[in-house]
């Protein structure tokens, strides 16, 4: 007999196809978010699950099916998942870092420049029938290139929206734990602390992980150090940001303006946010190509099938559970 896993989400299908090779699969059948006892219902007599970043898997899931044996997360991020209970349990957890990195990328320098060029009012504008000829002073923005990026967390998606900043003749500064030294020389970055990084940014694009210490790390006090004339970018995490004291910095013009793929109460958006119309707002597309989805897929599949095969996945959110 195979083993089983349960699915949360139809994911593309030839990663699908390759989990059938090894397992005998479960998969939600609706298109939508489940909720927690759906969830811990799918699980009881499974061996794995593949879940997502919409699913939050704590304890009690867990506990719903006490012999479950790996927990494949379909994601770079794994704050949806207790990580802590899963290791006390001896239960690896995986993610799918890499894939993403360059398509998440595109997607922040593309809220960059929809922000500071007024694309999305700009398209509404000119879908709703008021653009009547050019005019000298018609939507005017701001320029990209020559302008100072501020990177908030140079790990892999942050280095590579460096990267792309290189093409714009960009001045590109960051915050990180630590010294990134090949970025400094490859891009010509800077390492600051937070409050130079505020106040000389003109574009501020967030990278860091979701975590306790970064929950609401840019609230009201960070938003009136920015500049007037900056941008907040996000397509970390939306709890990353006091979504309240943004909509409030973009109703004031404290800042210029925002462009956002990540909410902090996702979906639901902060009272006001949509009728702001400096800010960008799309709905968690950071990975959302067809190829990146199909590769996240891959990996989810294989770090599962690894593990039911007593191998090492590639990516192990907590090695400790299989070095021990």
């Amino acid at each position: 007999m195979k083993p089983t896993i349960f699915v949360t989400r139809r994911l593309p299908q030839p990663p699908l196809d390759r989990l059938a090779e090894v397992f005998d699969v479960s998969i939600n059948p609706d298109n939508r978010v489940l909720l927690k006892q759906e969830v811990m219902d799918g699980v009881q007599g499974k061996d794995a699950l593949l879940c997502l970043l919409t699913d939050a898997i704590d304890a009690e899931v867990m506990d719903a099916e006490p012999n479950l044996r790996v927990l494949s997360n379909y994601a770079v991020g794994y704050n949806n998942i207790d990580v802590q209970a899963a290791t006390e349990r001896k239960l690896p957890v995986t993610n799918t870092p890499g894939v993403l990195t360059d398509t998440s990328a595109d997607l922040a320098f593309a809220l960059i420049l929809a922000s500071a060029r007024r694309i999305a009012e700009g398209d509404a504008f000119t879908r709703a029938g008021k653009f009547d000829g050019w005019g000298p002073l018609m939507m005017l923005g701001y320029d990209v290139y020559g302008k100072t990026l501020g990177i908030l967390g140079m790990g892999r998606i942050g280095t590579a929206v460096a990267k792309r900043a290189q093409g714009f003749d960009m001045r590109v500064l960051y915050t990180n734990r630590s010294a990134r030294p090949e970025a400094e020389q490859k891009y010509n970055a800077q390492k600051v602390d937070l409050e130079t990084l505020l106040r000389e940014s003109d574009y501020l694009s967030i990278h860091v992980p979701m975590s306790k210490e970064t929950r609401h790390m840019i609230g009201a006090e960070q938003l009136a150090a920015m500049k007037p004339t900056a941008f907040l970018i996000n397509t970390a995490r939306g709890p990353i940001v006091d979504e309240a004291a943004l909509v409030e910095a973009l109703r004031s013009g404290s800042i210029a303006g925002a462009g956002l793929d990540v909410y902090e109460e996702e979906p639901k958006l902060a009272p006001g946010l949509a009728e702001c119309e400096n800010a960008v707002l799309i709905p968690h597309l950071g990975s959302a190509t067809i190829e990146t989805r199909t590769k996240m897929a891959q990996l989810a599949v294989e770090n599962a099938i690894a593990v039911i095969e007593g191998r090492r996945p590639a990516h192990l959110v907590n090695p400790e559970v299989l070095d021990s």
